[in-house]
Parts: structure tokens; sequence; C-alpha cells
């Protein structure tokens, strides 16, 4: 009788010419970049705090991060008895990133340890968790941002502050008295109105007295209120003086749940993990923060600060697409040679790590004026303008960067089990929250106007570059076109544009290798560059640029 040959193996079943996971690795210790920044800005006493955090975030959060957004948060209305409760509830991934954030300070390392460089060493250990997860930021960037703006009711935040600087992340729905420590959130915009936070319609009515510190009862209704689980908000609403600032707990004083009822989550783009929320106040109790009808300029020191984290979060998008795309280029082979030894596939790796240079070191300068703009006007003249000026454009540039990054990968890059689909989802996000672009053009036009004094201390910043002939003559056309009046709203985004393309050359050529800011003046300064990334000229040192960038993991 026959036997039947057996049959060899399928050699299709052996995984071949693919890269390892990028994982098991330090984050901080992988990012140059982020390291001279670290110290350049005045916090390398951090160092060791962003080293163990990037040690961390190399682990097991990355794939917190993952189940996160596949499992996202889900709204409980009542309870099974049909009593109203409002609840939240999240996977536990969600909880680890969030305690592994509030435990290394990212909530509030500023104002629980108020040392010089404590805004750039924060910015550093945010831009590394958000890396890993951008959703969970949001709340954390709103309890990083509230505290400025209560401090203008002294007596509200001697009672808030404590529990905002806890490192222990207390996700109990009780009062905030009986918490280890509190998230806060913010609730700004309107279904009728938008960004147009004046055509509000919620009201308050004092309960005694009326004025700063005082008691409200608040009716009304919020079209966007990020992280409803937060402990307590800071929303606007209309009293008879004008519009005004509130602190809304989520329970009363009294131990009852304040009257905040969550109408919806929304179905969101990306940012899955984070609950963004519909609510409606009625009759809900408050405090009125700051002076009554001014309550924009009191909500705005909130704005400016989680504006900063809008750019932080958009440059950690940019450095985790490009850390994705330059490590499978540098393993992945294709026509006989690795991706990153081929012409074509190197200029469009150098032109992503020339932008994410720019990006990082952008936001580290921002977060320094944060830092010295306790004690020097000038440098706080400077945060006002370059703030709007740089989350503009970093915004603007994320998501054709992170598509770039992404086309790196080819159709591995598509793929839900990629990294890069969910950063892809998340670019837009802080081009939108805190103004979108029309918005912060024309809140630069504002600066520019009502304190000229901020357009002045950005121009001697990018004087610090002079003699730098592709610069100076950029700086010198800005100029001009900037005291010419007409039909600047018209020209508000292409002005504010090269405002911000200055402000990254000027610290670049300062600052950065010689060779990404070489590319960086060649291509955006000096016109030798096309209208998609991968197009810089001849002449620069690309393979140095990818590799000063390319996270160094041992190869397996």
């Amino acid at each position: 009788m026959a036997t039947t040959p057996l049959r060899a193996p399928h050699s299709t079943h052996e995984v071949l010419n693919q890269p390892p996971g990028l994982e098991q690795y330090n984050l901080f210790d992988c990012d140059s970049v982020l390291s001279e920044a670290l110290e350049r800005e005045g916090a390398s006493w951090a160092k060791d705090r962003a080293h163990d955090l990037g040690e961390i975030l190399g682990g097991e959060p990355l794939q917190w991060g993952v189940q996160a957004n596949a499992y996202p948060p889900v709204l409980r209305t009542h309870d099974r008895f049909g009593n109203r409760i409002d609840e939240v509830e999240y996977h536990p991934a969600y909880h680890n990133l969030m305690r592994l954030a509030v435990a290394h300070e990212l909530h509030a390392l500023p104002w629980h340890n108020p040392r010089p460089g404590a805004h750039v060493a924060r910015a550093a250990l945010f831009f590394l968790q958000s890396q890993v997860e951008a959703g969970h930021g949001c709340p954390i960037s709103m309890t990083y941002s509230i505290l400025p703006a209560l401090r203008h009711q002294p007596d509200v935040a001697a009672e808030w502050e404590p529990r905002l600087v806890s490192t222990q992340y207390d996700p109990r729905s009780l009062p905030a008295a009986q918490k280890l420590g509190v998230i806060c959130g913010m609730a700004m915009t309107e279904k009728q109105g938008g960004s147009d936070v004046r055509a509000n319609t919620t009201r308050a009515r004092p309960l005694r007295r009326s004025g700063p510190g005082q008691e409200y009862e608040i009716t009304g209704h919020k079209w966007f209120c990020s992280a409803p689980m937060s402990d307590a908000f800071l929303i606007l609403a209309y009293t008879e003086k004008g519009l005004s600032c509130f602190l809304l707990p989520r329970w009363r004083p009294d131990g009852t749940r304040n009257q905040i009822f969550v109408q919806r989550l929304k179905d969101k783009l990306g940012n899955r993990s984070n609950a963004s929320s519909e609510v409606e106040y009625d009759g809900a109790w408050g405090r009125m923060v700051g002076e009554e009808g001014r309550g924009v300029p009191t909500i705005i020191e909130m704005v400016n600060h989680t504006r900063l984290d809008c750019v932080i979060g958009v440059a950690a998008n940019i450095r985790q697409s490009v850390a994705q795309a330059t490590h499978h280029a540098g393993y992945r082979e294709a026509f006989g040679k690795r991706l990153v030894e081929q012409p074509l596939m190197q200029n469009v790796l150098a032109d992503l790590c020339v932008e994410s240079e720019a990006a990082t070191t952008v936001m580290m300068r921002l977060a320094r004026a944060y830092d010295e703009g306790s004690h020097d006007v000038q440098q706080r003249h400077f945060a006002r303008l370059a703030t709007a000026v740089a989350k503009y454009w970093v915004c603007k540039r994320t998501p054709m960067v992170v598509a770039e990054a992404l086309e790196c990968l080819g159709g591995a890059g598509y793929v839900e089990e990629s990294v890069l689909s969910r950063q892809y989802r998340e670019a837009p996000l802080n081009g939108i929250w805190e103004g979108s672009g029309n918005v912060i053009c024309l809140d630069v036009l504002r600066a520019m106007t009502r304190e000229p004094e901020s357009l002045d201390a950005f121009f001697r910043e990018l004087d610090r570059a002079r003699g730098e002939k592709r610069l100076d003559r950029w700086v010198d056309a800005l100029r001009n076109d900037l005291t010419q009046p007409d039909d600047i709203e018209l020209r508000a985004r292409h002005l504010v544009e090269r405002m911000a393309l200055a402000l990254q050359a000027s610290l670049l050529l300062r600052h950065a290798d010689p060779a990404v800011a070489d590319a960086f003046c060649a291509s955006r300064l000096d016109g030798n560059h096309g209208h998609a990334l991968g197009t810089l000229p001849r002449g620069l040192e690309l393979s140095h640029i990818i590799e000063r960038h390319r996270p160094q993991i041992p190869r397996l």
C-alpha cells in the first residue's frame, strides 16, 4: 500500500522582514532633542524623573493606551432602581494611566513644587506620557490649568488647592472633601455659540449675596464638557453684570449630588478614551470665581495653560509618529536594502524629523516662558503671543506629519493594530480644542493690538538669532507686513504661519543640531521645498538627521 508523502510546512507561516515592535524602550533616553531641551530650558534637575517615567511608559502603559481606546467609556444615567446617578464607567486601563500621570505630577508639578524650571519639567513629562495615550491627557491638562484661574478667588483656591496638588488619583464618586485627590474640568461652549462664548445662555442667580466667592444657582446647557467625572468644573454663566466665571463641584457642600446632568457622551473621531459630554445644569450650586462680569478674563488664565498643553500634545503626537516611522524604516527591507538607506525615503523621514525637532523645541521654549513669566514681564508678554502662534501652526502641521509617517509603514500603518491609526485620529483634536485655527489667528491679532508689548517681546526673541541671512530676510519682510493694517484679518493665517516659522527657525538656529537648523531654513524659509513632505533640497545631511531622531533600541 502506497504511503502519502508528508507535506512540507508552509514557508509563508514564517514571519520575515518585519520590524520588532517599538516597545520595552525608554521614551526619554531615546529622545536626544527632549533631553537637550530639558537641560537648556532650566530643568536639568528633572532628568532622573524623566528617565524614570520614560522607562515605565515603554512597558505596560503601551497596552493601557490600546485598551483605553478599544473599550471607551460608557454613560450610566440611572441605577437599577431608577435613581439618577450620571456616572461614566471607564476601562481599568484608563484609570491606570490617570494614576500614573497624577503620581508623576503631570497635573500639578509647578504648583506642588514651584521651583525654577517646574513648567519645563512638567512639559517634558506630559510630552512623554502623551505619546502613550492622548485622551487621559485632557483631564490632566485641565487640572493643571485650573489653579491660575482659581487664584483669582483666594478663598476658593485655598479650599481646593490642597486637593488639586495631591499625588493620589482617586476615581471614587464622592464629595471632594472625602477624597484623596481631585480632578477638574471645564465647560465653556454652548451649541448656539461655540467659540463665541458671549452667546451663552446659561444663567446664574445669587442664593444670598452676589459677587466674588458667593454662592449661585446655575441653570443652562453646555455643548461640550470634557471629562464629566471630574470633581469640579470651571464654567461661564451670565449674571446681571455680565458673563462671569464659576466653580461647580459635582457634589454640593451638604453631601448631595449637584444638579449636573450628563445628557450624552460625544461619539468622537478620536480621543475615544476620554468621555466628552453634553451636560445640563438645573439649579446647580456653584461659587463665583473672580470679578463679576469679568468671566472671560478669569477663565482665560486656564485657557492659556491648556493652549500650552495643546502644543505639547501635538508635539508628542508628532514625536511618536516619527519614532514609529524611523523605527520601521530602520528594519524593513525593500528592493535589496533597508528603507532608511533609500534616498527618497531618507528625504521623507528627514523632513518628518525636522518637523518634530521644531515642534519639540518651541514647546519647551514656551514652557520656560511660563516659568519665567511669574517674575519677568517680558517673558509673560512673549508667552501671551507665542503660545497662540505656536498653537496655530504646530496643530496645523500635525495631521500632515502623522499621515506621512503612517504612509512610511504602508498598509501596516493603516490597520488598527498600528499605533499610527490612533495617532492619526488624534491629530486634528488640538487644532480644534481651545480655539480652532481662525479663532487663534484672531487672538494673535487681538494680542498685538491690545498688548503691543507682546509683539515687541516676540521680535526680541527672533532677533536673538540675528545674522543668519535666510532668517533675517524672513523676519524683515514679516515685520514690514505686520505694520500694514489693510486687510490684516484676511491675511491673518498667512501672517501667523510666517511668525511661527520665524520662531521655530530662530530657536533651531540657536539650539538645534546644525544639520536640522540648516534643513529647516533651506526648506521652510528659503522656499526650497515642495507642498508635500519629503521635498527637501539636495546637499543636506539626511542620514544624520534621521539617526538623531530614530529610537535606538537593541536589535532583536
